[in-house]
């Protein structure tokens, strides 16, 4: 879904970023796990570009 928001140009993204969305006290199943972050920002940008955004 962020990738789509940024791919029509949304001015903004929430991410729910846990370092173990497993044993997380709320929110893990829809939580990135951290590690994989770095990554999924960089795909998200990627996608931003096609709409001549970028990330801050």
């Amino acid at each position: 879904m962020s990738r789509a928001a940024a791919a029509i140009g949304a001015d903004g993204i929430l991410v729910e970023v846990h370092q173990d969305p497993e044993h997380a006290r709320c929110d893990g199943p829809q939580s990135l796990h951290a590690a994989d972050f770095a990554a999924f920002a960089g795909d998200v940008a990627a996608h931003a570009q096609l709409v001549a955004k970028r990330l801050a």
